[in-house]
């Protein structure tokens, strides 16, 4: 069952669900809007001929940080990381799903690729995984409003947060947009 907004402000005023900074105008009918913060994590060209999922690729990108007003332009096929403005925690009993802004989608911007599931348990800011699918470049602003998040209802608690040790989660109190870490699997599995 989606949250309402009724339900949504009754979780956020119990401190179930977390949104800080929470700007109530972006509570909307069974959502709320999730802001863009100011850095974004740029993939630059490699000497790599390709990525490896077991190699750790901080070598592969570059913080850049956004000047309030001054736009980032994002260009036509190209993929770059952000992250929510807002620290958002969800509780053992919900799920949340992040979803684009449907006045950007049809700008041709889309603000995930697969990461669009939020685990119950999770804290944190989440990370946008920003492409440019239109002919035209297209203008990226601190603050602005890129995304938003709903919430579900699951059948019963879960066992096991996401952060719990047992798990591995590897993104748990992100703050900043945060490249794969896809290589500790292989590390921790011997995948």
């Amino acid at each position: 069952m989606v949250l309402s907004d009724r339900t949504i402000k009754e979780e956020l005023a119990k401190g179930r669900i977390v949104i800080d900074p929470l700007d109530e105008s972006s509570i909307q009918p069974a959502s709320v809007d999730v802001r863009m913060d100011d850095k974004i994590l740029v993939f630059r060209n490699s000497r790599r001929p390709y990525i490896d999922i077991r190699q750790q690729l901080d070598d592969l990108t570059e913080m850049v940080p956004m000047v309030p007003d001054e736009p980032f332009i994002l260009h036509p096929g190209e993929f770059v990381l952000a992250s929510t403005l807002e620290h958002i925690e969800i509780p053992d009993d919900l799920v949340a799903r992040l979803e684009g802004k449907s006045s950007l989608g049809r700008m041709g911007l889309l603000i995930h690729s697969t990461a669009g599931y939020v685990d119950p348990g999770w804290k944190g800011h989440l990370t946008l995984e920003l492409s440019n699918v239109a002919r035209l470049p297209i203008t990226l602003y601190y603050a602005m409003r890129i995304g938003q998040i709903s919430f579900l209802r699951l059948t019963t608690p879960v066992e096991r947060l996401y952060g719990s040790p047992s798990l591995g989660s590897k993104y748990q109190g992100q703050t900043d947009p945060t490249p794969s870490r896809m290589h500790r699997d292989y590390r921790l599995h011997g995948a």
